[in-house]
């Protein structure tokens, strides 16, 4: 079997913030949405049930963990879960923050507009609380 490898694609649209134990924790470079992308460190998986019992209940705590790591930074009125996986195959799962009124409010944020890239100083601060608040 090959090596893990990150998706390009999800490599170009995400930095990464840290590992967790199953899975690599990953932010969304668009500002507009508190948004994370967890996927497990297991080369050619493409559904969660692909994953043994085992390791999906080990994704579903890290989704937790996550999805509470985010809570604990930005206020949002609703979370999104979702591995869909119809552009980018690798199994990866998102976690988003929704607020009413957002730039994507009430759709999907996948490809709702152009994203608004952290600039530098906000990134780094973003990934520093981030990492604080997943290692809780």
């Amino acid at each position: 079997m090959s090596p893990f490898e990150l998706d390009p694609r999800l490599a170009n649209d995400t930095r990464p913030v840290m590992s967790l134990a199953l899975c690599d924790v990953l932010l969304m470079n668009d500002a507009r949405f508190p948004w994370l992308v967890l996927v497990p460190r297991q080369a050619g998986l493409v559904e969660i049930c692909d994953l043994p019992p085992e390791a999906q209940a080990a994704l579903w705590r890290e989704v937790n963990l996550a999805a509470q790591a985010l809570r604990s930074l930005v206020p949002f009125d609703k979370l999104n879960l979702g591995a869909l996986g119809n552009i980018v195959r690798q199994l990866h799962v998102h976690v988003v923050g929704r607020r009413e009124g957002d730039a994507a409010w009430p759709g999907p944020v996948w490809g709702s507009g152009r994203a608004d890239p952290y600039g530098e100083d906000a990134l780094a601060s973003v990934i520093e609380k981030l990492r604080a608040a997943l290692a809780r």
